[in-house]
Parts: C-alpha cells; structure tokens; sequence
C-alpha cells in the first residue's frame, strides 16, 4: 500500500516537473526593434539575438516594426500577451523622449512596460556630409548661424532621441536647423550619406562604420569624455553643452505583467550573453558600452530619462505637427 502510494506521489512529481519544463520554453521569442533596419537599436538588438536564443533554447526572432519615432513598435510590445514570448527593445526615443512629447502616443512607459535589463549604452554623434562647409565644431556652428534655416538635419524620427538633443542643442546655441525625421536611423544615414541631408544627429554604433570609412564627418559627441574612436571629437560639455551630453540606452522590455518565469530566464539569459567575449567585442566595436544591469535599475533609468525629457519639452515649448 505504501509502495503504491509512494509511486502515485511520484508520478504526481514527475508530472508537475514536466509541466513546468514545458512551461516558458515551447515557442520562438519575438524581438521588436521599433526602428527600421540598420540603425544602433537593429544592430544591438542583432548582437544578442542569436546567442540568447542558443541559452535559452529557444529561437529569438528579430522583428523591425517601424514608423511613429518607435511608437508602433513600442505599442505592439505594450499590447503583446504577457507569456514572455514578444518582447521589445527599448531606446530613450521610446520610453523616454517621444512620451515626453507626443501626448497622443498611447502608452506611459514607466506603468505599460516591464523593465528587463539595459544592455548598452552608447555615445549619440553631430555628424556631416564630407561636403559640408565646416569639418569641426567651431566652424559647424558657425555656418549654421551665418545661415539660419539654409541646412536640415536627419533624425530616427519625430519625437526621438536625435530629435529632442538636437533640439535642445538648437535652443542653448540660437541655432537654426530645419528637422528630416525618417522612420529610423537607417534610412536617417542613408540620405545623410547619399547627400539629400546635410547634417544628423544620431547614436554612435550606427553611424560609427560610415564615420571610418569617411562617409560622415563627427562634430561633436555626447559621451563622458572623448572616445578613442574618435579623439579629436570633443564632447557636448567640452564645447559648453552640457546638458545635451546624454548617453542613450538600448534595452530590453515586455509588457507589464509579463511572466515572471520569462523575466528571469530572459534576463538571466541576456546576462550570460553579455559574459561572452564574441557578443561583448562585436556590442564594444560600434562604440557601445556593456551594461547589463537589474530589472529594477533599468526601470529606474528609464523614469529618470523620462522626466529629464518632460523637463525639457515643457522648458522649450516643444510639441510634434
């Protein structure tokens, strides 16, 4: 009696063991990037991509929804089931800069997304055609004030990171520069590029290959201190712009709620990632740096990005048209 009570107790056992390794692990994890192809979000987001999967045993596919500043992607995580298996990146542009000032957006990013851990931060960069009449912060600023509203500037998108810096540095210089949003820093670097737009201000990893290989001019960075990438750029506190030196963030979030089983494997999962050399080279070499943090302190970073952008919004008066 004994032993047959003993042996349904551990087919019971077996059965909840089996349940739960059935649990979060049964299907492919989608990867929003809110941004088209080929710019600094795309770029990390692909880094971690493929080698999470690996950890996780999972596939982890990369999705680009595009459009809106990051809007779109960022609604689409928001409004994903919270089973774990759409999760999203997050930038300042989404969780930051473009809440602060599109009041139709149709999230709030500290109570609709579940924080799950900064992978990087990275540098963002003033950068030129090579054509452009001026190849170093004095004369940039000084062309683009003996001109006010002769040149434009690209950005990510209306609303982004390189909207609201630039604007912001617009406002402390008396600069005039016209706004090209695009829908995303790829297509951003590819007229930049091309010559259709003069100037952009953009996040390093994206715009560093094109920089190196003298397709884009630097002016000018928002970083801690120089980089060795670039050690004749000054930064934005250097040539008196302090608050425009912001670093961005590229990070990962879910929708709030989302399972607390997938939180913790994706974020222990992203944590063995960043350890491994090959993923931490390639994050390094566009110019990023390795974060990897809590849930909780990237929640914090992004409130804190938040309301450092409300600030400026409701300071310079800015809205979107």
């Amino acid at each position: 009696m004994l032993r047959f009570v003993f042996l349904i107790f551990l087919t019971g056992f077996l059965s909840i063991g089996s349940a739960y390794a059935q649990g979060y692990s049964q299907k492919s994890i989608r990867l929003i990037v809110p941004f088209a192809p080929g710019g600094s979000t795309d770029i990390i987001a692909r880094a971690i991509a493929e080698p999470l999967g690996k950890i996780l045993g999972q596939t982890v596919m990369v999705e680009n929804k595009a459009g809106g500043g990051g809007s779109i992607g960022a609604l689409d995580i928001v409004k994903a089931p919270k089973d774990g298996y759409v999760i999203g990146m997050a930038t300042v542009s989404t969780t930051a800069s473009n809440p602060a000032i599109n009041k139709k957006i149709g999230y709030d990013p500290i109570k609709d997304f579940q924080a799950i851990t900064n992978i990087a931060a990275t540098p963002n960069v003033i950068a030129v055609h090579p054509q452009f009449p001026a190849k170093d912060y004095k004369t940039f600023i000084e062309v683009i004030k003996k001109h006010p509203g002769k040149y434009a500037y690209s950005s990510s998108g209306a609303g982004g990171i390189g909207h609201l810096q630039t604007e912001l540095f617009k406002s402390l210089t008396g600069a005039s520069i016209t706004h090209s949003p695009y829908r995303g820093a790829g297509p951003a670097l590819a007229d930049t590029v091309s010559g259709q737009v003069p100037i952009i201000f953009d996040n390093l990893p994206s715009a560093l290959p094109l920089i190196r290989e003298g397709k884009l001019i630097p002016i000018v960075v928002a970083a801690p201190k120089r980089l060795a990438s670039m050690p004749h750029v000054p930064t934005f506190a250097e040539v008196g712009l302090a608050p425009v030196n912001r670093m961005a963030y590229y990070g990962l979030i879910g929708p709030a709620g989302m399972s607390k089983e997938a939180l913790e494997r994706i974020h222990q999962g992203v944590q063995k990632v960043l350890q491994d050399p090959a993923v931490k080279k390639r994050i390094e070499d566009t110019g990023a740096m390795i974060v990897g943090n809590t849930p909780e302190q990237f929640a914090a970073e992004i409130k804190a990005e938040f309301e450092a952008y409300k600030g400026v919004v409701a300071k310079q008066g800015l809205t979107l048209h």
